[in-house]
């Protein structure tokens, strides 16, 4: 049976990948798209979205979340993703409709209408809707089966701040409340996306697939790693959001450790940094399974056979 599962996130190229990846994934129902204020504003991540769905022919409904993280301004990062979040590709309306609840709403009703443990959430911006949701109705949790989440970092340090890495920063309050609730968490930090380059050679092999999503692809990864290249003086830009998709479809990918992750609230100096007890030296509960380690060609293996099967698709 296919793992049921909701994607909140702010597309952003690489949150685009990961949608593309899902939908190619039998292995996974999507029964929805939520969408929030991050790589770029809320209007726009759920026009990038809804194109995703047009661009893959996919039904998956897309909701419109908060525009606002919960307890501050938006930051947003036009100055890696372009103006419209998915520079690479040409920009369409999409026919996809924005259906008209709340995201927000849609990520309780589902929930409160499932069986305990049997949705899987996976937020690949910032945690504002998944926060909000568990503040306004913490009777969602039993039917989370877990969160699957990317954000934060450890060994490499933070990507906009020295602390802090970008899906965390912009909303601390609202990952604080996703890392307290409870649940089992997967978190994909930089650690390990920071090791799924998106090189010439990787790009080459999707783009040859020569079909409409294998060429979106392409186009939104090579504008996205040209910002990343330059910062890290690496072959290829980190993928990092489809990492969440892939630990779904095969974990096998995948190695990580049982830890506890805080995240810093209050410091002007370390705001979002996210502390993982890796060596377990406290007594906090170990609350989250921190990855920090992929196969990294099995990944892009996965993703390109995956977007190979958009060919058959008339």
């Amino acid at each position: 049976m296919a793992r049921r599962i909701i994607i909140d996130c702010d597309p952003g190229q690489d949150d685009a990948v990961a949608l593309l990846l899902a939908f190619a994934s039998p292995e996974l129902d999507v029964l929805g798209i939520t969408t929030v204020g991050g790589n770029v504003p809320l209007q726009l991540t759920h026009r990038n979205a809804r194109m995703m769905c047009d661009i893959a022919d996919s039904k998956a409904p897309v909701f419109a979340g908060c525009d606002q993280p919960m307890r501050r301004p938006l930051r947003t990062a036009e100055y890696i993703h372009g103006e419209t979040g998915i520079d690479g590709i040409d920009i369409f309306e999409p026919d996809t409709p924005l259906q008209s609840r709340h995201g927000v709403d849609f990520i309780i009703e589902t929930l409160l209408a499932a069986d305990d443990g049997s949705i899987t959430l996976v937020p690949t911006g910032p945690l504002t809707n998944i926060g909000t949701v568990i503040e306004r109705e913490p009777g969602v949790l039993p039917k989370i089966e877990r969160i699957v989440l990317m954000g934060g970092a450890m060994r490499e340090g933070g990507n906009r701040t020295p602390s802090a890495e970008f899906n965390i920063l912009v909303d601390p309050e609202a990952a604080d409340i996703v890392f307290r609730c409870g649940r089992p968490i997967v978190q994909m930090g930089l650690d390990v996306t920071h090791q799924v380059l998106s090189t010439r050679e990787r790009i080459e092999r999707i783009r040859a697939l020569d079909n409409p999503v294998a060429d979106a692809v392409a186009g939104m990864i090579g504008f996205f790693e040209r910002y990343d290249m330059s910062k890290y003086s690496a072959p290829g830009a980190p993928l990092h959001d489809p990492c969440t998709v892939a630990f779904l479809i095969e974990p096998g990918l995948f190695t990580g450790k049982d830890c506890n992750v805080a995240v810093e609230t209050q410091s002007d100096l370390t705001l979002g940094h996210t502390a993982v007890d890796f060596w377990h030296v406290t007594d906090r509960p170990r609350n989250v399974h921190w990855v920090y380690q992929v196969d990294s060609d099995g990944f892009y293996e996965l993703l390109t056979e995956r977007l190979a099967r958009y060919g058959d698709v008339t």
